[in-house]
């Protein structure tokens, strides 16, 4: 088998990074040499790999599902957002500049140059190459400046499978629109749907599956059916759950009850779904600073706007709940920007240029913003278990203050009940992760106890458990031999044009 195949949706979060893991995963596990490939990612949720640059997390995941390390040719083209308006640009994994939306034009030439190498870098290794498209295909004021879409599949004469999400309602109209507000050539692309996210009886959608064909002349390749869990490694914090799915009752006699702040610029959420495998440790996120009241502990995630996100917490009333929290000695986790929030003083000439900022003042802690940004996979200890799975990505620099009395917590500090570290993935390594939860159960007065033993969570497992499913969803609910001839043959000749086409 040697081809391409670009997997599109109608909207943001419509199925686009699961239906592309799952149908790596199916080719892997067939024994295919498959690469997953998303040209340009907008997503804080991002990882680092094993040469030191960073990519979208999505892809990460899809590289596991083809067995392979992640690598900056994946996504060639990163943007964190750190406001409304500006974005930070990664190029192959290394820090390129600041875009608005409009300096972004100016970028495009270079961007798509950088994508494109990187496509047929990857389709000279490997036999096939997924790609995963960006929001929608029918951006129609995007169009001359895409790149992750209908301006990769133009330029590299990729087949299209347009994904709709049923759960949200109105999915014929949402495909049969993304459809006929392209071009002729772009229409011509768009080979076959797919549903995905359906509840009941398959029965009850055939007769929309009918006149979407006789309507487009393109067929539907599958209904790909509801299943809880797959929310992992999304690219974007609000399309988390606002309750991680459980990992099922706990094994002793109590459970322990997790609340993540959900910060305006919340960058790498994922974190949390390590806490949630466990057993009896229920996860979920909030805005409010009376739902911190009854946590057993309080996580701060990473953000990629601290100083803003800082203002936030105080409009909110949550700064107020966490220092309450933090007299009480009930336990508080920030990581990475959620370190930094619970600094003393951070002095930020990089991201906000705000300056000297005063920080929630709950670890003894100073932070100073650089130039250079830290990006790595480190690796060391704590709680006498090894942590092999964490990686860094952060302009702060966070130096404890002397004589505080505050202890070391992997790279950062820990001092009564509130630890703060800038390592993300740390709670991927389990026998940390189960020491951590034990320490917190035990400042909390919580009888919890990890599973342990034969019962023991191995969070590499879960996560192929889950890739696993997803193959089994693509072998089990799509026509893989027609997804087969797309790769193999491309998009099928004398597709019709449906009216009325882009805009002149």
């Amino acid at each position: 088998m040697k081809g391409s195949l670009l997997v599109a949706g109608v909207s943001s979060d419509a199925g686009k990074s699961v239906l592309t893991a799952g149908l790596c995963r199916w080719l892997h596990r067939r024994g295919v040499s498959v690469a997953p490939f998303k040209a340009m990612n907008m997503s804080n949720n991002s990882v680092v790999t094993a040469d030191g640059g960073e990519i979208g997390r999505a892809q990460a995941a899809q590289a596991a599902a083809c067995g392979l390390d992640p690598e900056t040719a994946m996504n060639p083209v990163l943007l964190k957002p750190g406001g409304d308006r500006r974005s930070h640009v990664i190029l192959r994994g290394r820090p390129y500049g600041e875009a608005t939306a409009l300096s972004y034009r100016e970028l495009q030439p270079v961007l798509r140059r950088a994508a494109l190498e990187a496509f047929d870098e990857l389709s000279a290794r490997f036999d096939v190459v997924l790609c995963e498209g960006a929001g929608s295909p029918a951006e129609i004021n995007l169009r001359a400046t895409d790149l992750a879409n209908m301006g990769l599949a133009d330029a590299r004469d990729l087949p299209v499978i347009v994904v709709g999400d049923i759960d949200r309602g109105g999915v014929f109209a949402h495909l049969v629109g993304t459809l006929a507000l392209l071009s002729e050539r772009d229409q011509s692309l768009i080979s076959a749907f797919v549903i995905n996210k359906f509840r009941g009886d398959r029965r009850l959608l055939e007769p929309g599956i009918g006149q979407l064909r006789a309507l487009t002349g393109r067929p539907t390749l599958g209904v790909l059916p509801w299943a809880d869990g797959l929310a992992a490694d999304v690219e974007d914090s609000l399309s988390q759950p606002a309750a991680l799915a459980s990992a099922g009752p706990p094994h002793g006699p109590e459970a322990l009850q997790v609340v993540a702040v959900r910060l305006p610029r919340t960058s790498n959420a994922t974190d949390l779904e390590a806490l949630a495998a466990e057993p009896g440790v229920a996860v979920r996120w909030t805005t409010s600073a009376a739902e911190l009241a009854g946590a057993d502990l309080v996580v701060l995630p990473g953000t990629r706007a601290t100083v803003d996100d800082l203002t936030w917490l105080h409009s909110t009333g949550i700064a107020q709940a966490l220092a309450q929290r933090a007299a009480a000695g009930r336990p508080i986790l920030g990581i990475c920007g959620g370190y930094q929030l619970l600094a003393h003083d951070l002095e930020d000439r990089v991201e906000s240029r705000a300056g000297r900022v005063t920080g929630l003042g709950l670890l003894p802690v100073d932070v100073t913003f650089g130039e250079q940004k830290t990006v790595a996979r480190p690796a060391g200890q704590a709680y006498g278990e090894s942590v092999t799975t964490a990686y860094e990505i952060h302009h702060g620099i966070t130096t404890p203050r002397t004589g505080s009395g505050a202890e070391p917590f992997l790279d950062g500090v820990r001092h009564g009940a509130v630890w703060g570290t800038t390592w993300h993935g740390a709670w991927e390594s389990d026998g940390f992760r189960r020491a951590f939860l034990r320490d917190v159960a035990a400042h909390a007065g919580r009888d919890f106890v990890p599973a342990d033993g034969p019962d023991a969570v191995v969070y590499d497992a879960v996560r192929r458990a889950r890739l696993d499913l997803l193959a089994d969803l693509v072998a089990e609910h799509l026509d893989t031999a027609a997804v087969e001839s797309l790769i193999t043959t491309g998009a099928p000749a004398g597709l019709p044009f449906l009216p009325p086409g882009a805009p002149a």
